[in-house]
């Protein structure tokens, strides 16, 4: 006879280990085997995270604080949100945002359409040496500094640059593209556009290098001609690209260029020209209005994330975009 505390045990014995526990045990041993030489390299980047991005958040406390410098933020007496209330009470505060969006917006558009279209140019040129000349001459501008490209363009645009020489040589009047409030916002949109179209054509043109060639083949013997090739192979082609640059781009709309904007504008163009982090190293920095600052820094951080948030929801969703 077999009693019961045997039979047990045999079904104790019997019974298998949970595979996924050992699974799991085994797999980040084996990952960190296999790439620990990576994890020691990512430590001082983590460290430089740390001290940079994450310690400083500590400051953000100074936008619910009377803040006295001489006593730092631990000193400084707690209002609430009476600095918001200052800030977002003011229409000065509305007027800095409306110029940041319109400006962020305007590059966002005009820049992604203009790498588009010459990205189409670029791809139908048929002479490689001449190909690969242009796209060096347009990609060149991006890597250069504003503090470079924003001098040259005060000659440039000047009263009297050589671009209003032929204005008035046409006999036009001259035209204060630094100068007038109406047109300098036009003048930082066009002038970023021209900076960076060649080096956000290498996306387009990566994409393009990815169309079946034969279906241009097949196009063409069926009598399709360049225009309808363009219309019904090519730009199909790069379309989840273009959705998937746009999703990418929402996350940049509080961005409308501190550096290029600094060098460029002046007193005469605050009421457009100015924007949010152009206000907040005046008004903070030079102000030394730490409070402000660090409100109206708070907010821009505030909505950028959810921007971004937002971005990466739409490239999932229109353009099948995964990072995590």
């Amino acid at each position: 006879m077999i009693d019961n505390s045997t039979v047990t045990a045999v079904k104790r014995e019997a019974v298998p280990v949970p595979s996924t526990l050992t699974k799991n045990k085994t797999s980040w041993r084996m990952v960190w085997q296999q790439h620990k030489a990576l994890y020691i390299m990512l430590i001082p980047a983590a460290i430089l995270l740390v001290l940079l991005n994450f310690y400083p958040m500590w400051g953000v406390g100074i936008a619910f604080v009377k803040y006295n410098l001489v006593k730092g933020l631990s000193g400084s007496e707690f209002i609430g949100l009476q600095n918001f209330q200052m800030v977002f009470g003011r229409p000065e505060t509305w007027s800095i945002i409306r110029n940041t969006v319109v400006i962020a917006v305007g590059k966002i558009i005009l820049g992604q359409l203009a790498a588009v279209i010459f990205a189409l140019m670029i791809h139908e040129v048929r002479f490689p040496p001449y190909k690969r000349l242009v796209q060096t001459l347009t990609t060149l501008p991006y890597f250069l500094s504003w503090i470079i490209v924003g001098a040259v363009m005060v000659v440039v645009l000047g009263s009297n640059g050589p671009v209003n020489n032929i204005v008035e040589g046409l006999g036009l009047r001259p035209i204060r593209f630094l100068a007038d409030r109406n047109i300098f916002p036009l003048t930082i949109i066009l002038s970023d556009v021209w900076k960076g179209f060649g080096f956000g054509a290498v996306i387009y043109l990566a994409a393009l290098t990815q169309i079946n060639p034969e279906l241009y083949e097949a196009a063409a013997v069926d009598g399709a001609g360049r225009g309808a090739r363009m219309r019904n192979i090519t730009i199909p082609g790069i379309t989840p690209t273009i959705v998937l640059m746009a999703a990418l781009s929402l996350g940049s709309v509080l961005n409308a260029g501190f550096d290029q904007i600094l060098v460029l504008y002046n007193s005469v163009v605050y009421s457009t020209g100015d924007i949010i982090d152009t206000w907040v190293y005046r008004v903070g920095l030079l102000g030394t209005s730490y409070e402000i600052a660090t409100v109206v820094g708070l907010f821009k951080g505030a909505v950028g994330f959810t921007l971004i948030l937002i971005s990466y929801w739409l490239a999932g969703k229109y353009a099948n975009y995964r990072i995590f």
